[in-house]
This record gives C-alpha cells, sequence and structure tokens, in this order.
C-alpha cells in the first residue's frame, strides 16, 4: 500500500475497514494476535512491522504492564487471556469513539470504571 496503489482485486475482497490507517500499538497487538503460535523477539516484530526496534521493545514493555502481552526474556507473545484483550479492544474503540465526539481534551471527564481496570 505504501506505493499508494493495490490490486483492484485486493480492494474488492477487503473488509470495510481494513486499510484504515492503525498506530503502532495497535499493528503490534493485531500482529501478535494474528501469529498467536509463535513468540517473537522486539526486534523480529520491528522487523515485519518496519517499525524502530527501541518503540517497538517500550511499546511491548507498556502493553506487558497492561496485561495485553507475555514476556520471557527475550520473547513476546499475545495473552492467553481472550478477556482481557476483549475489554483492552472495547476500551480502545470507547476510547476512540470519544476521541471523535469530544475531542482529546474532554477524554478524562468520560473515564469509567472499565477503562481503569483495564489501563
Amino acid at each position: 500500500m505504501s506505493s499508494g496503489t493495490i490490486d483492484i482485486d485486493e480492494f474488492e475482497n477487503a473488509d470495510d475497514d481494513e486499510f484504515e490507517e492503525r498506530n503502532d500499538t495497535e499493528r503490534i497487538v493485531l500482529f501478535l494476535d494474528e501469529n498467536d503460535d509463535r513468540a517473537w523477539k522486539a526486534a523480529t516484530i520491528a522487523d515485519q512491522l518496519e517499525l524502530d526496534t527501541d518503540a517497538v521493545s517500550a511499546i511491548l514493555s507498556r502493553l506487558k504492564e497492561r496485561g495485553l502481552v507475555r514476556h520471557k526474556r527475550p520473547y513476546w507473545a499475545i495473552t492467553d487471556n481472550e478477556d482481557r484483550l476483549r475489554a483492552a479492544y472495547r476500551l480502545h474503540q470507547h476510547h476512540q469513539t470519544a476521541d471523535e465526539q469530544y475531542g482529546e481534551e474532554h477524554l478524562e471527564e468520560l473515564k469509567t470504571d472499565e477503562m481503569e481496570e483495564v489501563q
């Protein structure tokens, strides 16, 4: 997609939101979730996603603090706690919706108990 063009068959067969830009954290979680049968080194994840290794390491550390990834040095894997992962996804969706409706500056006022629990 970086060329600004894709094959029309790829376009026709894609989901409505498949080409939506994702931030680095979303990309890492999706990558690990889609490859949940393996554990990965941060540098390998960075190579696969064309990201900076230090940035990937920092993101993985934050995800570990939230219980969304597992870590056994030097490998990382998605959490095996599907409920936690679903709750984080719901939180993310609520956050995006609130940001779109109210703007980032008002998000603090909208926090819920579920948000606090996942964070």
